[in-house]
């Protein structure tokens, strides 16, 4: 089967570890006659998707590692990391950590390549038809990048036009959340009415109808129109998608853009074209010396390392456990190291560094998920319809099957639900910051971390935590605008609780 091939076109002159907002005009590469042909908006949009491979990689760290999921191998004989990635961990971020500001930035990046190809979209001479479908790629793009900086950030910078010259730049302000989400609402109704339900094997991989349906629905479920997004979701079920008998095919990469993916991020392993993921090498631990990544010597970085508290999320007989997660590894020695580590993204590979696995970003079983959430929220508890979507989740899992329960404990039940089946897969931070007030948040974590300072996953060395680690409070279910951001743009505001 053939997948499309992410390349990324360098659209404007920008660097992805600096802020666009001090760079030359972004439409300077327009003015060169580009985006004329298919073809060459093809690549422009293909770039687009480039783009999401290199935030989904690092994406891990917003999600899932600031969560009561995942901690990290704890690196006693290097500590460089402690003031940037440990910080998201640790939750003493601040304006000035660079990992934030890289978040900030290479979203921005990518949208103003998105915005640029929008804009000269109209003068492409082509298929009417096609050029409607590469806008609905293009918006429903823009409407993810906008979802995921309003539940980062808060009020932030809307641009939806190429800049004309870099003066503009300094005149934007940070907007208020309703207007984020209209923009999302609106470029995804777009979507939804301009995309197929699916693709030829070429085009495999694409945004469709199905994923514009669901990420509205998240939209809608995070903004508490539970009515809307019953609605929303529902039109999924139609569009032929269903879950897979057996929950690991749903991650090996030889089964691809099966019908539980609604939307992977395509990655493409087995060569040096540049196309390959690497989560495996990112998340195994520390001295793992090939026992864990399958080549000699291959250590693991040590990151996103499943909690005991993830760990024992787990029912028993939970069918899941052992496809995403291990709870240590046979060394080289035949010893056993108590170390867990991710393993929904292990697979073999031929090249060391480079894998082949995707990453689901949308799939069936969140939606189902979803769908239960909405309706015991609208209904004010759960109808037979929320019970049949959350057990069929449980049935593939070998788990016995829920019922009896009130509104509140069927919230909880699909929490703990979603917990578990999309392990991993970034969805525990907004997961949790959409069931929870940010006061009600910071006590959760705050309980989570007491436990973990006590008894941590992994041996710190002897190395105590320092006063600030583990402590949350409220204003930290938003991150920072960069100071860097600030500097360069004196109106952009700071979010509460940051300097």
């Amino acid at each position: 089967m053939k997948y499309i091939a992410y390349t990324l076109v360098v659209l404007c002159l920008l660097s992805c570890g600096d802020d666009f907002l001090n760079k030359t005009d972004p439409a300077t590469l327009v003015a060169s006659g580009f985006y004329k042909t298919e073809a060459q908006v093809q690549q422009a949009v293909n770039g687009v998707y480039g783009q999401l491979q290199g935030i989904i990689l690092s994406q891990w760290r917003y999600n899932e590692f600031v969560t009561d999921n995942t901690t990290l191998h704890f690196n006693t004989g290097d500590r460089g990391q402690g003031p940037d990635i440990e910080a998201l961990e640790f939750w003493q971020v601040n304006s000035g950590t660079p990992t934030i500001s890289t978040l900030y930035s290479s979203v921005y990046l990518s949208l103003v390549n998105i915005n640029t190809t929008l804009a000269k979209l109209p003068e492409a001479t082509f298929d009417a038809t096609l050029k409607t479908q590469y806008e609905g790629e293009l918006r429903f793009s823009r409407a993810y990048y906008y979802f995921l900086l309003v539940q980062y950030f808060g009020e932030v910078i809307i641009i939806t036009e190429p800049l004309q010259t870099p003066t503009e730049a300094y005149a934007f302000e940070r907007q208020p959340v309703d207007n984020v989400y209209a923009l999302i609402r609106s470029d995804l109704d777009f979507a939804v009415d301009a995309l197929p339900a699916s693709y030829n094997a070429t085009n495999k991989g694409r945004a469709s109808k199905g994923a514009a349906l669901a990420l509205l629905g998240k939209v809608q479920l995070t903004r508490k129109e539970y009515g809307d997004a019953i609605t929303t979701l529902r039109q999924v079920l139609s569009l032929g998608y269903s879950l897979l008998p057996d929950y690991a095919a749903v991650f090996d990469p030889q089964n691809k853009n099966h019908v539980e993916s609604i939307f992977d991020v395509q990655f493409q392993g087995d060569n040096t074209q540049g196309e390959g993921s690497n989560f495996i090498y990112t998340f195994a631990p520390l001295y793992s010396d090939g026992s864990v990544i399958n080549f000699p010597g291959q250590n693991g970085a040590g990151w996103n390392i499943p909690s005991r508290d993830m760990i024992a999320a787990y029912e028993p007989g939970d069918l899941r456990k052992e496809v995403s997660l291990k709870e240590g590894y046979l060394n080289q020695a035949n010893e056993w190291v108590p170390v867990p580590f991710i393993n929904k993204y292990n697979h073999p590979h031929t090249i060391r560094g480079i894998t082949n696995d995707n990453w689901p970003v949308l799939r069936y079983a969140d939606v189902l998920l979803m769908l239960a959430e909405a309706i015991n929220e609208e209904e004010k508890g759960p109808s037979t319809e929320a019970y049949g979507y959350l057990n069929t989740i449980r049935d593939r899992a070998d788990l016995d099957e829920l019922s009896g329960l009130d509104e509140g404990s069927f919230r909880e039940a699909v929490l703990k639900e979603r917990r578990v089946e999309l392990a991993f897969e970034n969805h525990r931070w907004f997961d949790l910051k959409r069931t929870k007030t940010p006061e009600a948040l910071a006590t959760f974590l705050n309980a989570y971390a007491a436990v973990e300072r006590s008894n941590p996953t992994t041996d710190r060395g002897g190395i105590p935590f320092t006063p600030g680690d583990y402590q949350f409070s409220p204003y930290e279910a938003l991150f920072p605008i960069p100071a860097s951001e600030r500097r360069i743009n004196t109106k952009l505001s700071q979010n509460t609780g940051y300097n």
